[in-house]
Protein backbone atom coordinates (compact mmCIF):
# COMPACT_ATOMS: atom_id res chain seq x y z
CA UNK A 1 0.00 0.00 0.00
CA UNK A 2 1.68 3.27 -1.02
CA UNK A 3 0.57 6.75 -1.95
CA UNK A 4 -2.46 7.84 -4.10
CA UNK A 5 -0.44 9.78 -6.53
CA UNK A 6 -2.68 12.98 -6.48
CA UNK A 7 -1.57 12.56 -2.64
CA UNK A 8 2.01 12.37 -3.59
CA UNK A 9 1.81 15.00 -5.71
CA UNK A 10 0.60 17.35 -3.44
CA UNK A 11 2.55 16.93 -0.47
CA UNK A 12 5.68 17.37 -3.14
CA UNK A 13 4.08 20.81 -4.33
CA UNK A 14 4.08 21.54 -0.79
CA UNK A 15 7.28 20.85 0.36
CA UNK A 16 9.54 21.54 -2.98
CA UNK A 17 12.57 24.19 -2.53
CA UNK A 18 12.05 25.41 -6.42
CA UNK A 19 9.70 24.45 -8.98
CA UNK A 20 11.80 20.85 -10.23
CA UNK A 21 12.04 19.86 -6.91
CA UNK A 22 11.57 16.23 -6.02
CA UNK A 23 14.02 14.82 -4.03
CA UNK A 24 15.15 17.42 -1.20
CA UNK A 25 15.07 16.19 2.29
CA UNK A 26 12.54 17.98 3.37
CA UNK A 27 10.25 16.49 0.09
CA UNK A 28 11.31 12.99 1.22
CA UNK A 29 10.86 13.68 5.22
CA UNK A 30 7.44 15.07 4.60
CA UNK A 31 6.70 11.76 2.26
CA UNK A 32 7.96 9.53 4.78
CA UNK A 33 6.13 10.84 7.74
CA UNK A 34 2.69 10.28 5.74
CA UNK A 35 3.25 6.85 5.19
CA UNK A 36 4.44 6.49 8.82
CA UNK A 37 1.15 7.94 10.33
CA UNK A 38 -0.73 5.70 7.70
CA UNK A 39 1.39 2.49 8.76
CA UNK A 40 0.44 3.65 12.45
CA UNK A 41 -3.34 3.73 11.52
CA UNK A 42 -3.03 0.41 10.05
CA UNK A 43 -1.60 -0.99 13.40
CA UNK A 44 -4.11 -0.08 15.21
CA UNK A 45 -6.60 -2.05 13.43
CA UNK A 46 -3.60 -4.69 12.90
CA UNK A 47 -1.64 -5.84 15.64
CA UNK A 48 -0.03 -8.80 14.85
CA UNK A 49 1.20 -7.81 11.29
CA UNK A 50 4.98 -8.17 12.52
CA UNK A 51 6.10 -7.68 8.87
CA UNK A 52 4.22 -4.46 8.35
CA UNK A 53 5.55 -3.33 11.38
CA UNK A 54 9.64 -4.09 10.05
CA UNK A 55 8.55 -1.89 7.19
CA UNK A 56 7.43 0.53 9.56
CA UNK A 57 10.63 0.70 11.82
CA UNK A 58 13.04 0.97 8.07
CA UNK A 59 10.73 4.02 7.11
CA UNK A 60 11.30 5.55 10.81
CA UNK A 61 14.94 5.20 10.86
CA UNK A 62 15.25 6.67 6.92
CA UNK A 63 13.44 9.49 8.16
CA UNK A 64 15.58 9.86 11.26
CA UNK A 65 19.00 9.63 8.61
CA UNK A 66 17.62 12.37 6.69
CA UNK A 67 16.57 14.64 9.82
CA UNK A 68 20.02 14.15 10.92
CA UNK A 69 21.54 14.86 7.64
CA UNK A 70 19.55 18.13 7.04
CA UNK A 71 20.65 18.96 11.33
CA UNK A 72 24.39 18.80 9.93
CA UNK A 73 23.70 20.74 6.73
CA UNK A 74 21.11 23.17 7.26
CA UNK A 75 19.53 23.96 11.51
CA UNK A 76 17.22 26.16 9.93
CA UNK A 77 15.65 24.30 6.97
CA UNK A 78 15.59 21.40 9.33
CA UNK A 79 13.97 23.45 12.13
CA UNK A 80 11.30 25.00 9.86
CA UNK A 81 10.61 21.42 8.50
CA UNK A 82 10.27 19.56 11.92
CA UNK A 83 7.65 22.64 12.67
CA UNK A 84 5.87 22.22 9.57
CA UNK A 85 5.52 18.08 10.01
CA UNK A 86 4.82 18.22 14.12
CA UNK A 87 7.81 16.02 15.06
CA UNK A 88 9.78 16.43 18.05
CA UNK A 89 7.93 18.17 20.18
Amino acid sequence: MSLPVEEKNQIVSDYRIHEKDTGSPEVQIALLTTRINQLQDHFKAHKKDHSSRRGLLKLVSRRNQLLKYLTRTDRTRYQQTIQRLGLRK
